[in-house]
């Protein structure tokens, strides 16, 4: 199949490029400075040029706490360029896939949420402006993904795995949020997932994470027990530690549905967290 993949840069699109190209798929790779998504007449002079037979987007603002100044930005690539990008494959049957968030629930209680739970006001600009790339994905097409994501990490980019590295080299003790519940999700064991999926025509709302629970904290001391890294983890609430966005502190995703509908499962978060550090060489 000829796959056209945005932000191939990111975690995500560095991950599914290696592995879809392992079954022979012609894979087509764009980056901002090959396709600026948030204009139209480029996205279709590409589209049409390429003439993929699927479509799987990954480029989106992920900068949480800077969205709630540049909202503007982060509404024009997480919603303006997903409808291009939606309005294309609509006129072209072409197939779409679409990554979004936890952040699309507003976080509250201890339930997991499922794909097609009533979705309440987000808590921040970055949350909003991914539900609102959901719409517009559901406008316009009837054959997509929309795959929600949370807590990523992967080898190509930053993300909270090599952050805790780093600061437990440079410092002796940090704190990091406790009341924050989710669910790791590796780059690679996502983009297996995908693999099974592109040939599928199940579609619809999947959750997608590795499996097990963890709250931030818990992740970090699980990172510096492995490498075992000497430092001191204070366990904070979310309202001492201050960030411009506003955190859900409930992103457990429920994955049944993808069982529902023959795919398989993520692995556990733990060994995920494993291999990535084998793959990273610090095991």
């Amino acid at each position: 199949m000829k796959i056209l993949i945005t932000g191939i840069n990111g975690q995500l699109g560095y991950d599914l490029v290696r592995v879809l190209k392992e079954d022979n798929h012609e894979i087509i790779g764009t980056t901002r400075e090959t396709m600026d998504i948030t204009d139209f007449k480029k996205v279709e002079e590409v589209v049409n040029e390429i003439n993929p037979e699927m479509i799987i987007h990954c480029a989106a603002y992920t900068a949480v706490d800077r969205a709630e100044i540049e909202a503007d930005i982060c509404e024009n690539i997480n919603v303006f360029a997903t409808e291009n990008l939606a309005r294309l494959c609509s006129q072209k049957d072409i197939k779409f896939m679409y990554f979004s968030t936890d952040y699309v629930f507003n976080g509250q209680g201890n339930n997991f949420f499922n794909p097609e739970d009533k979705i309440e006001k987000q808590l921040n600009v970055y949350g909003r402006t991914k539900y609102e790339g959901e719409l517009a994905v559901q406008k316009y097409l009837d054959k997509y993904f929309i795959i929600r994501i949370s807590w990523v990490f992967g080898v190509n980019g930053n993300n909270f795995i090599k952050t805790m590295i780093r600061l437990g080299k440079e410092k002796k003790s940090i704190s990091v949020v406790a009341d924050q519940i989710g669910s790791p999700t590796y780059t690679y064991d996502l983009a297996q997932l995908v693999r099974s999926m592109v040939n599928s025509e199940k579609y619809g709302i999947y959750h997608a994470t590795n499996e097990g629970i963890c709250s931030w904290y818990e992740f970090a001391l699980d990172i510096f027990k492995k490498l075992n890294i000497k430092i001191n983890v204070n366990p904070v609430t979310s309202e001492e530690y201050v960030t411009a966005a506003k955190r859900p502190k409930n992103s457990r995703l429920s994955k049944e549905k993808l069982v529902q509908n023959g795919f398989k499962k993520l692995p556990p978060w733990q060994d995920a967290l494993d291999r990535y550090l084998q793959e990273l060489n610090y095991l």
